[in-house]
């Protein structure tokens, strides 16, 4: 295990800077998930530290050492691809055994480390087989088996799952997860899907436009949003964000939008009328057993089993309700919604840093 600080990290292909200082410490054994859009920096991050791409400024620091200057195959990390990278003439055992065989490792270690992987991975009866006759699921067990025989400091992982279809991507989030919970390897994951960082990550790193918006565990980013952008991209279904007025008078609080109050928990230092983002999760919208309430019309009814999402017309403002269980709303019906103060998130609408 090791620890991986990055240093005011910065990165620039030619006049274009894509990283603007990036810094923050990742502790031994930790599950670090760096997320944000297409395009925010995260993998071009995630080679830097690979040693794949060049370091315009700032330092990388594996424990103590800063690693620079120091090539891939020095760093002790092993990466895992998001396209497998597999040698399609070798066998599974041979595509796992190859970065130890160019180290010149003993026969007795390489077998026993192969072994090992492949029994932890579930790949025991497939040493044997080619590439071409896995499923993608496999193909991607062995790209993680290969890094495991390295026996690293630090894992990478660059998108593993984006090849691979919804259901094959939950199993391998659960198989990862507990990869890591077995082997305790320091690990550093990059994907778009918020969901994936939600269930894998200890800690999670919000990037967009190449600077870190907020760090935090999944909850922490999940309940405390630190502005507007992690509140829309962390959650599933996003959330429900009204533009409106703030007021505070006579002991109560709402933000007044689309014509109607939405109640709020006290905000210190706020001004009466300011301008606001108001969001709420769609999990914590519920149905009024009576007509009280915020007026609402139900657009559409999405059933999904367990849960029920319901589509909503407030004024100009589409909102979206999760419901566990079922519904017998219907399209075109007036139902009330009720809002839960503390579950409310406040924004400033100038620079969108969360209200306390």
């Amino acid at each position: 295990m090791a620890s991986v600080s990055f240093r005011d990290i910065k990165k620039s292909f030619g006049k274009t800077d894509v990283l603007h200082g990036i810094s923050f410490d990742i502790a031994e054994g930790e599950f670090v998930v760096l997320v944000g859009p297409s395009g925010c920096g995260k993998s071009t991050l995630l080679r830097m530290l690979a040693g794949l791409e060049e370091i315009t400024g700032g330092e990388i620091h594996i424990d103590d050492k800063v690693i620079n200057d120091l090539d891939s195959k020095d760093r002790d990390i092993a990466m895992v691809f998001q396209s497998y990278a597999l040698y399609p003439h070798m066998t599974v055992g041979e595509n796992m055994a190859f970065s130890l065989k160019l180290r010149k490792a003993d026969k007795a270690l390489t077998d026993e480390r192969v072994n090992n992987a492949a029994r932890i991975l579930n790949l025991d009866k497939l040493l044997h087989r080619y590439p071409r006759e896995l499923s993608g699921g496999q193909r991607q067990r062995v790209a993680m088996g290969r890094a495991i025989v390295r026996d690293p400091k630090v894992f990478l992982f660059d998108e593993p799952l984006s090849n691979l279809d919804a259901k094959l991507r939950v199993a391998m989030r659960a198989e990862i997860k507990a990869l890591h919970q077995r082997l305790k390897t320091t690990t550093v994951y990059v994907t778009h899907d918020q969901i994936e960082a939600m269930t894998m990550a200890d800690r999670i790193v919000v990037m967009h436009d190449g600077i870190i918006e907020q760090i935090g565990t999944p909850l922490e980013l999940f309940d405390r949003p630190g502005n507007l952008f992690v509140a829309q991209f962390i959650g599933s279904p996003s959330m429900n964000v009204l533009e409106g007025a703030l007021h505070q008078a006579d002991g109560q609080n709402w933000v007044e939008a689309e014509g109607q109050r939405w109640p709020v928990a006290a905000i210190a230092a706020a001004q009466n009328g300011q301008s606001v983002h108001y969001g709420v999760r769609p999990s914590d919208l519920s149905l009024s057993a009576t007509q009280s309430g915020i007026a609402a019309t139900v657009v559409v009814v999405e059933p999904t089993g367990a849960e029920t999402e319901l589509l909503l017309q407030v004024g100009q403002s589409q909102l979206v309700l999760v419901m566990h269980g079922r519904t017998d709303v219907q399209p075109n019906q007036t139902v009330y919604l009720q809002v839960n103060p503390a579950k409310t998130h406040v924004f400033n609408r100038e620079s969108g840093a969360r209200m306390e």
